[in-house]
C-alpha cells in the first residue's frame, strides 16, 4: 500500500514537471518564430524594397505592408511565410513602445475592402514598422504564459536587432 502511494505521488510530481517544461518550450518555440518570421520580413524588406509593418495582438501578430499606389496598409497576401499568426491559448502578447504598454486588441484590425480608400476616421498603421533599409521600430514585446505569468521578453532595437532579454537586469 504504501509503495503504491509513494508510486502515485512520483508520477503526479513528474507528470505536473513535464506539462511545466512543455509549456516553457511552447513559448520559447513561439518567441523563437517571431524573431525568425520578422527577420524573414527585415530581408524581403531590404532585398525587394518594401515597407512591412507587424500589427501585434494580445493573442496573436500579423505583417502587412505598406502600398505606396494607394498610400495605406494592406495584408499580406500570397505569401504564407508572413500570414496572420495564432499564439497558443495559455500565451498572450503584451507590447511596450518607448517604455508606455499598448492596448493591444485581441483581433486584427479587418480590412474591408483593399480597393476602397479607407476615411480619415479609419485610417490604420501598424504597431511595428520594418522599413525598407531593414530598420525596425524599436520595441519590447513580452510573451506571457497565463498559467503562472512566466514571462519570455524580446527586445528590438532600431537597428533591426532583435534579442531575448532578461527581465530581472533590467
Amino acid at each position: 500500500m504504501v509503495v503504491i502511494v509513494i508510486v502515485g505521488i512520483i508520477l503526479s510530481v513528474s507528470s505536473f514537471s513535464v506539462g511545466i517544461l512543455r509549456s516553457d518550450r511552447q513559448v520559447s518555440i513561439e518567441v523563437q518564430r517571431f524573431i525568425a518570421l520578422t527577420e524573414v520580413a527585415q530581408d524581403e524588406a531590404e532585398m525587394q524594397g518594401r515597407e512591412f509593418g507587424i500589427e501585434v495582438m494580445t493573442t496573436g501578430y500579423r505583417f502587412v505592408e505598406y502600398n505606396a499606389y494607394t498610400e495605406r496598409w494592406t495584408g499580406v497576401y500570397g505569401d504564407d511565410t508572413l500570414r496572420l499568426r495564432a499564439l497558443p491559448d495559455e500565451i498572450n502578447l503584451e507590447l511596450y513602445l518607448e517604455n508606455k504598454v499598448i492596448l493591444l486588441d485581441d483581433d486584427p484590425v479587418i480590412f474591408k475592402d483593399d480597393n476602397k480608400l479607407q476615411t480619415a476616421t479609419e485610417v490604420y498603421s501598424p504597431h511595428l514598422l520594418i522599413y525598407s533599409s531593414g530598420d525596425i521600430t524599436p520595441f519590447e514585446l513580452h510573451f506571457v504564459r497565463d498559467q503562472d505569468n512566466a514571462v519570455i521578453a524580446l527586445r528590438g532595437d532600431v537597428l533591426g536587432v532583435l534579442e531575448i532579454i532578461n527581465l530581472d537586469k533590467i
